[in-house]
């Protein structure tokens, strides 16, 4: 699968937020590092959480994978097994990782004081997304976090809305993937870039403007390439484009060659730019902006 993308929007090092307590009740404090709250991140959240009294969670069941990182004292993980809930449980001691994978129903008790553990989910978490088996009414925890995440304090009318990270989006700015060697060879001879499934697609050429969703879209629709294929995401400005007599439309998510729509790109109701005609490639025209190169793991 592609699994990085190089500094989207950024060609060095940079503080992007700071430590925000998102949690501060009686024996429990969560301190958020990166995520929704602490630097705007919906990609990955890392937490670090102290318990100073004897606690559990309620059963949790998650939208996003989650690696629990243990520092000091210790989690009991209760879990299904074949569908029978409190049937197993697993120790997870000091200096030990336990991963939890996304769906999984599960119910994490502390029975040692302190522990201290470190969170990390991706996608970020969010409050509709950990679905909590507290009864009708929410924890003071769970209303907390709904409002430092700008929810309306109701977990069940949350859980239905659908992904809004394009209201926060530089409107300008669109993102491209395409095989190194291809691009180069249009750079070389000054020609305008189109995809290989430009045609069958319906003339236009597929963009997001929305930088963390570019590795799912990746993983979704270009897997099928071999491991000896270059891979680059090409930063433009539709702007530049208008200029050009280019016409990108924000419409619903399409096919590229035969591999179909992704679930979560027609769930959530993504609108797709769609650059009706190639990317021109003369630097002069100023319609690409930056490079980056992308790196794929062993598995493709």
């Amino acid at each position: 699968s592609l699994t990085s993308l190089s500094h989207i929007n950024s060609t060095m090092p940079k503080i992007i937020g700071s430590l925000q307590t998102v949690v501060e009740l009686d024996g429990l404090r969560i301190d958020e590092l990166a995520g929704n709250v602490a630097t705007s991140e919906d990609t990955i959240s890392i937490a670090y959480v102290t318990i100073t009294k004897p606690t559990s969670e309620p059963w949790l069941t998650l939208d996003y994978d989650e690696w629990i990182c243990v520092r000091t004292g210790k989690m009991v993980l209760h879990f299904e097994k074949d569908g029978e809930a409190d049937m197993s449980t697993m120790d997870v001691n000091a200096g030990e990782t336990c991963f939890i994978a996304k769906g999984e129903r599960f119910r994490p008790v502390f029975p040692i004081v302190p522990t201290e553990y470190i969170p990390v989910c991706t996608p970020a978490f969010r409050p509709d997304r950990c679905h909590r088996e507290e009864g009708d009414e929410a924890s003071d925890v769970t209303n907390k976090l709904l409002v430092l995440h700008g929810m309306d304090g109701d977990i069940n009318a949350n859980a239905g809305k659908k992904e809004t990270v394009e209201d926060n989006n530089d409107d300008d700015v669109l993102y491209h993937m395409c095989l190194k060697d291809r691009w180069e060879e249009a750079v070389a001879s000054q020609a305008a870039y189109y995809p290989p499934t430009f045609e069958q697609d319906g003339y236009f050429t597929h963009a997001t403007s929305v930088p963390q969703r570019l590795i799912d879209t990746a993983n979704h629709f270009y897997q099928s390439s071999t491991l000896d294929m270059d891979w680059i995401c090409v930063q433009l400005s539709r702007s530049a484009l208008t200029k050009m007599g280019i016409v990108t439309r924000d419409e619903e998510g399409m096919p590229v060659g035969d591999t179909s729509v992704a679930d979560v790109i027609v769930k959530n109701e993504w609108k797709c730019p769609h650059i009706y005609g190639g990317i021109p490639t003369l630097s002069s025209l100023g319609i690409v902006t930056h490079t980056f190169p992308m790196t794929r793991s062993e598995k493709g």
